[in-house]
């Protein structure tokens, strides 16, 4: 059976040293790690990535672990330098901002450079050890953009797949990037292509066409065609989907129920406005409290009967309108189980979603999956991913234009019910159809899960300008397990 070999920069378990020298686990939060959980229980799959921690966890609980998961976890070590200059460096302070249209929030520091070729060298290490002639390798996300140009010298062009999960920037964003040149030649090295949305593949086209001219582009019915020379890439916008049944069948549960009913009598009002974010300069979650503010100020015959119940924020307006009977907005900085969360969708009558810019959004989908008396109002960000899917039945509003918000939440406070229906019932059926397991048919469809691949297919770097810094090196290691 061909195995599929998933490669992102955390594993769907983090290991945490619990003090008493055992590894404690727990699953990795995050989208691509709750996405990626439902696929591995279709497939054969090796997942690739850093344990999150410090922790060495045993090989007992690397197979205890991979037993729970269905699939075999491959741990890569990563040293306290690695994780300052690679991932909060180059992946976090760099690409992260960048690819969302904002300033980098460091310097195009050369060392971050070094230290991201560096750890993305090591993983394609990891990766031939534990690949077969034959496995399919898909690699996901930003951390790792440089593996199409690492693996394809020890793999078949189209064994080779990569998803990124962020937006994609335009030509005149990514032209300010130094190593922009070697991204795109790593990537135009996979044989597949994902990107979220039509804008990000368009971007990322543009950018091929700006610095590779010689490139012939094409429409297929694959997709995009990309041609260089004997390598061929095909660039697909794949929009990830989520788990549709399983949230749907969590939301149907008499204790999720019970806790949806029981966080309506907490919050103690008859509108429950709900936000869930990570923590992060992206989400807007300033420009929503401002909007929130300015609504219960515009609005005040709202106020007492409207609250903000948001994850992960500061109590900023409790103490401007907040009452001894009413508090304006409750948060939470803890992560949420799956059953909690969905208990909060279910109890909500309004979701804010107004990140400024996402390359999708699976918080949108995942409250309209939950929904499943067709009744509750999304309001979405334009800028997130998830938009274009969802733009039949959500208000969108544009995330920095704070009268945008406070019109879509004044509006949402007295809905017709029947539109609310009729709008959630179109969204829930998008995202039912366009599920976790269609992305990932979409994504590999194409590649040679059917048919063996020989030695001679393998391609080459004939005719690949040098661009690269240093020569790539060849995957091998020395005696001692260490990369010469």
């Amino acid at each position: 059976m061909r195995r599929l070999l998933i490669v992102s920069n955390r594993l769907p378990l983090t290991f945490t040293d619990n003090g008493d020298g055992r590894c404690q686990t727990d699953l990795s939060a995050g989208g691509l790690a709750t996405a990626l959980r439902s696929i591995a229980r279709r497939h054969h799959v090796h997942w690739i990535g850093w344990p999150g921690s410090d922790c060495d966890a045993s090989v007992r609980d690397i197979v205890a672990s991979s037993v729970a998961l269905d699939c075999e976890l491959v741990p890569v070590s990563l040293s306290e330098a690695d994780r300052r200059e690679f991932y909060r460096g180059f992946c976090n302070e760099i690409i992260w901002p960048l690819f969302h249209d904002l300033p980098p929030t460091s310097s195009f520091e050369p060392a971050y450079w070094w230290r991201y070729f560096d750890v993305n060298t090591r993983y394609a290490e990891s990766i031939c050890r534990e690949a077969s002639p034959d496995d399919l390798v898909w690699v996901h996300d930003y951390h790792l953009m440089l593996q199409g140009k690492l693996l394809s010298t020890h793999f078949s062009h189209d064994q080779l797949a990569f998803f990124l999960h962020i937006p994609f920037p335009p030509l005149a964003v990514l032209a300010r990037f130094p190593w922009k040149v070697e991204i795109l030649d790593s990537l135009l090295s996979f044989g597949t292509v994902g990107l979220q949305t039509v804008q990000d593949s368009q971007n990322f086209l543009a950018c091929v066409r700006a610095y590779f001219p010689q490139a012939d582009i094409r429409s297929t019915t694959s997709g995009i065609m990309i041609s260089r020379g004997k390598t061929e890439t095909v660039v697909r916008h794949c929009p990830i989907g989520i788990e549709f049944h399983e949230f749907e069948n969590l939301a149907l549960r008499s204790d999720v129920v019970a806790e949806a009913k029981r966080v309506r009598r907490d919050m103690n009002v008859q509108r429950l406005v709900l936000g869930v974010d990570r923590l992060d300069y992206t989400k807007g979650i300033p420009e929503r409290l401002e909007a929130f503010r300015d609504f219960l100020t515009r609005y005040p015959g709202h106020r007492q009967e409207t609250g903000l119940l948001q994850v992960v924020v500061p109590r900023a307006i409790n103490k401007q309108f907040g009452t001894p009977s009413w508090i304006p907005i409750r948060y939470q900085y803890a992560h949420l189980s799956r059953e909690r969360l969905v208990a909060y969708y279910r109890a909500a009558d309004i979701a804010l979603v107004t990140p400024l810019k996402d390359g999708m959004n699976l918080v949108a989908k995942e409250f309209c999956a939950s929904r499943v008396d067709d009744t509750g109002i999304l309001i979405l960000s334009e800028f997130a991913g998830a938009a274009v899917q969802l733009r039949t039945g959500a208000h969108l509003v544009n995330p920095r234009q704070i009268p945008s918000i406070v019109s879509a939440l004044h509006a949402a406070c007295d809905p017709n019910e029947r539109d609310v229906r009729r709008r959630m019932r179109r969204m829930r059926r998008n995202v039912r159809v366009s599920d976790i397991h269609r992305w990932c048919d979409e994504m590999l469809r194409g590649t040679p899960a059917e048919r063996e691949i020989s030695a001679s297919e393998v391609s080459t770097d004939a005719g690949v300008p040098h661009l690269w810094p240093v020569h790539i090196p060849q995957l091998t290691t020395a005696a001692n397990g260490e990369i010469p």
